[in-house]
């Protein structure tokens, strides 16, 4: 007979073996693990009094049990069964709480823990599920380019590793694609074969493959979508992207990829024609580099180029210099493509020009009182501003010279621009000379306290003549003098003298033209004689004619005056008799004194 303790051993493992004992209350319970992470399974049964001992094991497919940990009530021991995937990734705890770790997709079973009593197996299942987040997607094989209106693929987005597998989507500057029909018959798609009629398809606009691949070591999945896109020219800098869509311990989630652009090829339908350097305005002797453009993608780089009067195109690359053009290169120019003439661009260009010519011109000699002709001959292609310049000071209006005066002679140019035209400026020069004989007037002052008297020479010539004064009769050379500034042909020289006697001075002016002499007889001092008026300047001439009226009347009543000095005179020369003054150092010694006085006698019988 089998003891009481066997039958009860044998019951025990039977139920082990057989039974599905399941707590009332206790549903099917799920715990989510993401991969690689410690996955913790809690019993979820209330520990019975009587316990022997828990044991955990998983199902098969096939429902047969697998026991991987056992741990005794009494003994507080814990055994790990001999199962190769779990070696040394297993806990129990005191609790009978089960943990894994490095979870693994593998580990995505049914797991059971089960608490066994003397006469009875308690069963708590629960599912175990293992989730991996998959790379972030990638944008690979992308196009170096798409062209317009021509079905390409523009690249494979991939995501690795994921568990379970996800879903691609792609993007279009944010909006999602979806495989679309294109809006013409482009043809038939291959791949299919029809009788009867024959039948015209649509090419389709979007064409998305996707495709996955699972790692038979790591069960993880491989995500690749190919995306086949027709491109137009609204594409052009349009951000392509794409994402995955995943399952996750806390649900559903999406990570994207990084923006991929893509050069868009489309025909030339426009071509521009450009000027460079880009100029307001061109003149002769520029260089001037046409630039030819169109606007497909890639752009042209040959075209034809056609000159003004020249019907035949010049080929060359995208640009054509030409160097220091001239007035007759204005006119039309145009460009064109290479294989499609009929698209030409044209563009105007005009070549300013500016002629000045001055006549005289360079060094020119007149003499006084001549009449010269002056013309400033100006052509340009458009209005130009004419400025007439004297010593570097503006004039008013072109010099014109009826009668030439010393004052006339200088530096003048004839300075022309256009002012909207950079750099256009024309000018000439004429330096005018005017020469003259020397022309001498003496004057004479008297001091108004009778002591002495000033002799004025004032000359008048070019080259400016050399002054030199002398006393009549003797020949002496007076040196000390004073000279004024020599200005537009004039200047003078004076001296100061207190004559005792009567005595002429002359005065001689000499250049390159001629030889001028003039004398002016001087009384003694005491004898009142009418001083000469002063030199009158080219300035005041006009206020002087102004004047003249007035003057006429003045000497009328100096007539009268003239009756009251002739007694006043005869009156001052008895009482000058008796005085005596000596004749200043410039009039030489006493001998010369005594022969200017006898001249002067000589002069008065």
């Amino acid at each position: 007979m089998e003891s009481k303790g066997a039958s009860s051993c044998r019951l025990l493992f039977c139920l082990l073996i057989s039974a599905t004992v399941f707590r009332p209350g206790l549903g099917w319970y799920t715990v989510n693990s993401a991969y690689g992470d410690t996955i913790i399974i809690p019993c979820r049964l209330d520990v019975p009094q009587n316990l022997m001992f828990g044991k955990w094991k998983y199902e098969k497919p096939d429902g047969s049990p697998v026991f991987i940990a056992f741990r005794s009530s009494t003994k507080k021991s814990v055994q790990y069964d001999d199962v190769p995937e779990y070696k040394d990734r297993l806990n129990l705890s005191e609790n009978y709480t089960l943990s894994i770790s490095n979870a693994r997709i593998s580990d995505e079973k049914r797991f059971v823990c089960m608490l066994v009593t003397e006469d009875n197996v308690f069963e708590a299942p629960t599912i175990v599920k293992v989730f991996k987040q998959p790379s972030k997607p990638e944008i690979v094989s992308k196009a170096l380019f798409l062209e317009t209106e021509q079905l390409k693929k523009l690249g494979d987005c991939i995501s690795e590793d994921s568990y379970p597998d996800g879903n691609i989507t792609w993007y279009r500057n944010g909006k999602v694609l979806h495989p679309l029909e294109g809006g013409g018959c482009e043809g038939r798609r291959t791949g299919s074969t029809f009788r009867g009629p024959v039948l015209t398809f649509f090419v389709l606009a979007v064409v998305i493959i996707f495709k996955k691949e699972m790692d038979p070591v790591t069960q993880l999945y491989t995500m690749t979508s190919t995306l086949e896109y027709k491109t137009t020219k609204a594409d052009i800098q349009m951000p392509f992207t794409c994402s995955v869509t995943y399952y996750g311990p806390s649900g559903q989630k999406t990570i994207h990829s990084e923006q991929a652009v893509f050069d868009i090829y489309y025909p030339t339908e426009q071509v521009t024609i450009q000027v460079l350097p880009p100029k307001n305005a061109i003149k002769e002797g520029d260089n001037i580099t046409l630039k030819c453009l169109g606007n497909g993608n890639p752009p042209p780089e040959e075209f034809l180029f056609y000159l003004p009067g020249q019907p035949e195109g010049i080929r060359s690359s995208n640009t054509y210099t030409l160097t220091d053009v001239r007035r007759n290169a204005t006119g039309d120019y145009k460009c064109s493509l290479i294989d499609k003439k009929s698209m030409i661009a044209s563009t105007a260009i005009t070549v300013h020009y500016l002629d000045l010519s001055l006549n005289p011109s360079g060094e020119v000699t007149r003499q006084i009182g001549d009449a010269l002709p002056v013309s400033c001959t100006i052509s340009a292609s458009r209005n130009a501003t004419v400025v007439w310049m004297k010593d570097n000071i503006r004039l008013r209006s072109s010099p014109s010279f009826s009668s030439l005066h010393y004052q006339d002679a200088g530096n003048y140019v004839c300075e022309t621009a256009l002012q909207e035209v950079e750099g256009l400026k024309k000018r000439e020069s004429l330096t005018l000379i005017v020469e003259g004989k020397p022309q001498i007037k003496m004057t004479k002052k008297t001091d108004p306290s009778g002591l002495s008297k000033t002799i004025i020479c004032h000359v008048e010539g070019f080259p400016k003549p050399a002054i030199q004064w002398t006393i009549t009769g003797s020949g002496s050379v007076i040196n000390q003098t004073e000279e004024s500034p020599y200005i537009n042909g004039r200047y003078y020289s004076k001296i100061i003298i207190s004559p005792e006697e009567n005595v002429t001075l002359t005065c001689t002016a000499e250049n390159q033209l001629e030889r001028t002499v003039n004398s002016l007889n001087v009384s003694a001092i005491s004898i009142p004689e009418h001083d000469e008026a002063d030199e009158i300047s080219d300035e005041n001439r006009e206020k002087v004619n102004d004047q003249a009226k007035l003057i006429v009347g003045i000497v009328v009543g100096l007539l009268l005056a003239a009756l009251v000095a002739g007694v006043v005179y005869w009156l001052y020369m008895k009482k000058s008799k008796t005085a005596s003054k000596h004749v200043n150092k410039d009039l030489g010694n006493m001998e010369e004194n005594k022969k200017l006085e006898e001249n002067n006698h000589k002069t008065e019988a």
